[in-house]
Protein backbone atom coordinates (compact mmCIF):
# COMPACT_ATOMS: atom_id res chain seq x y z
CA UNK A 1 0.00 0.00 0.00
CA UNK A 2 0.87 3.66 -1.00
CA UNK A 3 -1.35 5.60 0.23
CA UNK A 4 -0.28 9.51 -0.02
CA UNK A 5 -2.95 12.17 1.15
CA UNK A 6 -2.02 15.92 2.26
CA UNK A 7 -0.21 15.34 5.54
CA UNK A 8 -0.94 11.34 5.80
CA UNK A 9 1.27 8.62 4.22
CA UNK A 10 0.90 4.76 4.61
CA UNK A 11 3.87 2.71 2.98
CA UNK A 12 4.73 -0.32 3.60
CA UNK A 13 7.08 -1.32 6.64
CA UNK A 14 11.32 -1.10 5.98
CA UNK A 15 14.04 -2.65 8.02
CA UNK A 16 14.50 0.78 9.55
CA UNK A 17 10.85 0.89 11.14
CA UNK A 18 11.65 -1.40 13.80
CA UNK A 19 13.20 0.93 16.11
CA UNK A 20 9.58 2.99 16.27
CA UNK A 21 7.59 0.02 16.59
CA UNK A 22 9.90 -1.14 19.33
CA UNK A 23 9.42 2.34 21.20
CA UNK A 24 5.55 2.37 20.60
CA UNK A 25 5.16 -0.95 21.84
CA UNK A 26 7.34 -0.34 25.23
CA UNK A 27 4.91 2.78 25.79
CA UNK A 28 2.67 1.82 28.34
CA UNK A 29 -0.02 4.57 27.01
CA UNK A 30 0.00 2.29 23.99
CA UNK A 31 0.28 -0.95 25.27
CA UNK A 32 -3.10 -0.02 27.05
CA UNK A 33 -4.88 -0.23 24.06
CA UNK A 34 -2.83 -2.43 21.59
CA UNK A 35 -1.18 -5.69 22.73
CA UNK A 36 -1.08 -5.03 26.44
CA UNK A 37 0.69 -3.71 29.55
CA UNK A 38 2.17 -6.60 30.28
CA UNK A 39 3.74 -7.47 27.34
CA UNK A 40 6.48 -4.99 26.28
CA UNK A 41 8.14 -5.58 23.01
CA UNK A 42 11.94 -6.01 22.58
CA UNK A 43 13.55 -5.41 19.42
CA UNK A 44 13.66 -9.12 18.70
CA UNK A 45 9.69 -9.83 19.44
CA UNK A 46 9.12 -6.84 16.97
CA UNK A 47 11.20 -8.61 14.15
CA UNK A 48 9.44 -11.92 15.09
CA UNK A 49 6.14 -10.69 14.80
CA UNK A 50 6.12 -7.81 12.44
CA UNK A 51 8.81 -8.93 9.68
CA UNK A 52 7.56 -12.76 9.45
CA UNK A 53 6.03 -13.86 6.16
CA UNK A 54 2.70 -13.88 8.07
CA UNK A 55 0.13 -13.11 4.73
CA UNK A 56 -0.15 -9.57 6.26
CA UNK A 57 0.80 -6.44 4.73
CA UNK A 58 2.43 -4.33 7.34
CA UNK A 59 2.51 -0.31 6.72
CA UNK A 60 3.92 2.60 8.58
CA UNK A 61 1.71 5.84 8.86
CA UNK A 62 3.25 8.99 8.90
CA UNK A 63 1.50 12.71 9.47
CA UNK A 64 3.33 15.73 8.66
CA UNK A 65 6.51 14.32 7.93
CA UNK A 66 6.91 11.75 11.31
CA UNK A 67 6.22 8.35 11.76
CA UNK A 68 3.64 7.72 14.01
CA UNK A 69 2.03 4.64 13.93
CA UNK A 70 1.52 1.12 12.44
CA UNK A 71 -1.22 -0.44 10.03
CA UNK A 72 -1.68 -3.74 8.53
CA UNK A 73 -4.24 -5.63 6.54
CA UNK A 74 -4.79 -8.81 5.23
CA UNK A 75 -7.81 -11.15 3.82
CA UNK A 76 -9.57 -13.47 6.37
CA UNK A 77 -8.58 -17.05 5.88
CA UNK A 78 -11.77 -19.35 5.98
CA UNK A 79 -11.26 -20.23 9.07
CA UNK A 80 -11.45 -16.39 10.27
CA UNK A 81 -14.77 -16.47 7.85
CA UNK A 82 -16.08 -18.85 9.96
CA UNK A 83 -14.99 -17.69 13.58
CA UNK A 84 -16.53 -13.86 12.72
CA UNK A 85 -19.73 -16.02 11.24
CA UNK A 86 -20.01 -15.45 7.55
CA UNK A 87 -20.96 -18.13 5.16
CA UNK A 88 -20.46 -17.19 1.83
CA UNK A 89 -16.61 -17.80 1.91
CA UNK A 90 -16.22 -16.75 -1.91
CA UNK A 91 -17.33 -13.08 -0.46
CA UNK A 92 -13.45 -11.15 -0.72
CA UNK A 93 -13.09 -9.68 3.12
CA UNK A 94 -10.00 -7.96 4.36
CA UNK A 95 -9.19 -7.24 8.04
CA UNK A 96 -7.26 -4.39 9.59
CA UNK A 97 -5.74 -3.19 12.66
CA UNK A 98 -3.83 -0.04 13.45
CA UNK A 99 -2.73 1.60 16.18
CA UNK A 100 -1.33 5.83 16.48
CA UNK A 101 1.96 5.29 18.02
CA UNK A 102 3.16 8.86 18.82
CA UNK A 103 0.23 9.93 21.53
CA UNK A 104 0.83 13.89 20.27
CA UNK A 105 -1.05 12.98 17.25
CA UNK A 106 -4.13 11.48 19.24
CA UNK A 107 -7.50 12.93 19.36
CA UNK A 108 -6.72 15.00 16.89
CA UNK A 109 -8.69 13.31 13.57
CA UNK A 110 -5.22 11.33 12.32
CA UNK A 111 -6.80 8.17 13.07
CA UNK A 112 -10.00 9.31 11.35
CA UNK A 113 -8.28 9.97 8.46
CA UNK A 114 -6.39 7.05 8.11
CA UNK A 115 -8.92 4.86 8.64
CA UNK A 116 -10.56 6.93 5.59
CA UNK A 117 -7.76 6.63 3.25
CA UNK A 118 -7.47 2.65 3.77
CA UNK A 119 -10.95 2.12 3.02
CA UNK A 120 -10.81 3.89 0.00
CA UNK A 121 -7.69 2.36 -1.22
CA UNK A 122 -8.83 -1.06 -0.25
CA UNK A 123 -11.96 -0.79 -2.28
CA UNK A 124 -10.58 0.58 -5.26
CA UNK A 125 -7.34 -1.45 -5.19
CA UNK A 126 -7.97 -4.88 -3.79
CA UNK A 127 -11.67 -5.67 -4.75
CA UNK A 128 -12.80 -6.05 -1.65
CA UNK A 129 -16.61 -6.44 -0.37
CA UNK A 130 -16.54 -6.03 2.83
CA UNK A 131 -13.53 -4.33 5.90
CA UNK A 132 -13.67 -5.72 9.15
CA UNK A 133 -12.35 -4.78 12.53
CA UNK A 134 -12.67 -6.22 15.88
CA UNK A 135 -11.68 -3.53 18.40
CA UNK A 136 -12.42 -4.48 22.51
CA UNK A 137 -15.91 -3.30 23.50
CA UNK A 138 -14.18 -0.89 26.26
CA UNK A 139 -12.29 0.84 23.42
CA UNK A 140 -14.54 3.13 22.59
CA UNK A 141 -12.21 5.79 21.08
CA UNK A 142 -11.35 3.67 18.43
CA UNK A 143 -14.94 2.52 18.14
CA UNK A 144 -16.21 5.82 17.32
CA UNK A 145 -13.09 6.60 15.15
CA UNK A 146 -14.80 3.58 13.03
CA UNK A 147 -18.07 4.73 13.46
CA UNK A 148 -17.82 8.05 11.89
CA UNK A 149 -15.60 6.48 8.94
CA UNK A 150 -18.88 4.32 7.79
CA UNK A 151 -18.05 0.90 9.87
CA UNK A 152 -20.78 -0.38 12.29
CA UNK A 153 -21.30 -2.86 14.97
CA UNK A 154 -22.66 -6.69 13.64
CA UNK A 155 -22.02 -8.38 16.43
CA UNK A 156 -20.36 -9.17 20.07
CA UNK A 157 -17.02 -11.77 19.73
CA UNK A 158 -17.22 -13.50 22.92
CA UNK A 159 -13.91 -13.30 25.02
CA UNK A 160 -11.88 -12.68 21.27
CA UNK A 161 -8.71 -11.42 22.83
CA UNK A 162 -6.24 -11.71 25.16
CA UNK A 163 -5.27 -8.59 27.19
CA UNK A 164 -3.16 -8.32 30.04
CA UNK A 165 -4.15 -11.71 31.17
CA UNK A 166 -7.53 -11.89 30.68
CA UNK A 167 -10.26 -12.39 27.82
CA UNK A 168 -12.16 -9.59 26.46
CA UNK A 169 -15.09 -9.45 23.89
CA UNK A 170 -14.92 -7.02 21.10
CA UNK A 171 -16.64 -5.90 18.74
CA UNK A 172 -17.10 -7.10 14.97
CA UNK A 173 -17.46 -3.83 13.42
CA UNK A 174 -17.57 -3.83 9.35
CA UNK A 175 -17.67 -1.94 6.67
CA UNK A 176 -19.52 -2.68 3.86
CA UNK A 177 -19.80 -0.39 0.28
CA UNK A 178 -22.82 0.66 -0.69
Amino acid sequence: MNVRNGELVVRPLEEGDKYALVRWLSDPGVLEFYEGRDRPFSLEMVEEKFFGDRGVMSCLVLYEGNEIGYLQYYPLDEESMIRYGYTNLDEVIYGTDQFIGEKAYWNRGVGTELIREVVEYLLKKEGVHRLVMDPMTWNTRAIRCYEKCGYSKARILEENELHEGEYHDSWLMEFIPE
